[in-house]
């Protein structure tokens, strides 16, 4: 049976970063699933339409497919045939896939894709609704978390480092915050923290101390 590992936790906190560590580190392959609402909400901006309109997205949702291929072992996500993996990671596409990841035909739409990927071969997957939705009987469910103010630096830190661009961190903290809301209440599949899973507090760890406390509890619970 396929090792299954899901990572839950808020915008910011490093679940991708120790998602991608960890399967690196057990050669298993890894799903950042954040990708695929953020293929969905680029189209929309592209096509001029408000991510957050669910009447208008869920019109244009037949035109959209989205794809997943491992390409030496890194994801790279495809929007109608066209690889996006390097234009989905502004902050307005950030925002955007808050907005369509609140809808719940849009989670329907990938959500079963998402669980094939994880029925064929031993994955890693993150996300804010793995353990609770996606993946309810996985091996082994962790929920990442940290401080806001530390996410907003991490962001900050982040989108300057891929874009060049310097946002003050007011502006950053105010978003991280603002998707913290849309995410912990939206109606379908609110980001909670899964009753079986384990919570993993990264606010004062660096990425290699997290990944390694991550790895120690997965080799803990697949003995």
């Amino acid at each position: 049976m396929p090792l299954s590992i899901a990572i839950d936790g808020p915008a910011g906190a490093g679940k991708s970063t120790i998602a991608s560590a960890l399967a690196g580190r057990l050669g298993i392959r890894c799903l950042d699933t954040g990708a695929m609402y953020r293929a969905v909400a680029l189209y929309m901006i592209r096509m001029g339409i408000d991510p957050g309109n669910r009447e208008s997205v869920m019109s244009e949702m037949p035109n959209v497919t989205i794809t997943v291929r491992f390409i030496d072992d890194i994801q790279h996500t495809f929007l109608n045939g066209e690889d996006v993996t390097g234009q989905i990671r502004t902050p307005d596409v950030s925002q955007g896939a808050s907005c369509v990841s609140s809808i719940p035909g849009v989670r329907r739409a990938l959500v079963p894709m998402q669980r094939a990927i994880a029925d064929d071969i031993s994955i890693v997957m993150d996300g804010r609704d793995i353990g609770t939705v996606v993946l309810p009987d996985a091996s082994i469910k962790l929920y990442v978390t940290a401080d806001a103010e530390e996410r907003a630096r991490r962001r900050q830190k982040e989108t300057f480092e891929k874009t060049g661009e310097e946002i003050p961190l007011e502006a950053v903290l105010a978003d991280i915050n603002e998707r913290d809301l849309r995410d912990m209440t939206r109606e379908d599949s609110p980001l909670k923290q899964a009753e079986d899973a384990v919570l993993v507090d990264t606010t004062r760890m660096t990425i290699e101390e997290s990944v390694e406390y991550a790895l120690q509890l997965v080799r803990e619970a697949v003995k």
